[in-house]
């Protein structure tokens, strides 16, 4: 009985600890998430320094599937309802498993472009998002891609 109640409560914290997030970079370092840390744990996916990058022998790949990313995320923004009053520009980094789970998807818009609600209904939709998601490429560490995107209504 013990033993099952272990096995449980193992499982249960393994949940706990799997679960993906989604903030601001301001709000990740208040609630404790070290970015410098992250960037530790996380090998770049594409570096300007071969030996550093993740997925150097398949840079094409890694892009086309990156962008397919942010694609397939706008595409769940619209399809749930979210709207761009206009085009709205964005700075992202996203830290991925091995196995290509989203664990930590930070961003920042530039002050003042989205506020309020619409930034909290972008990160509500932004949670369900990458709580599914798989990126289609895998590695042998954790990795982490960064960009500026610009998110627009489709």
């Amino acid at each position: 009985m013990n033993f099952t109640i272990t096995i449980i409560l193992c499982v249960l914290v393994q949940i706990a600890f799997s679960q993906s997030i989604a903030t601001t970079f301001e709000k990740a370092e208040k609630q404790g998430i070290s970015i410098s840390e992250l960037d530790s744990k996380y090998q770049s996916a594409l570096h300007d320094d071969s030996t550093k990058a993740v997925f150097n022998d398949r840079k094409d790949e890694f892009y086309k599937a990156y962008v397919a990313l942010l694609k397939d995320l706008n595409t769940h923004l619209t399809k749930n309802g979210y709207v761009w009053n206009q085009p709205v520009r964005c700075f992202n980094r996203i830290y991925l498993s091995a196995e290509g789970r989203i664990e930590y998807f930070l961003y920042n818009f530039p002050k003042g472009s989205l506020e309020g609600q619409k930034e909290a209904e972008f990160n509500r939709l932004l949670k369900s998002f990458i709580k599914d998601y798989q990126f289609p490429m895998t590695a042998k560490t954790k990795f982490a891609q960064c960009s500026p995107v610009t998110y627009k209504s489709e």
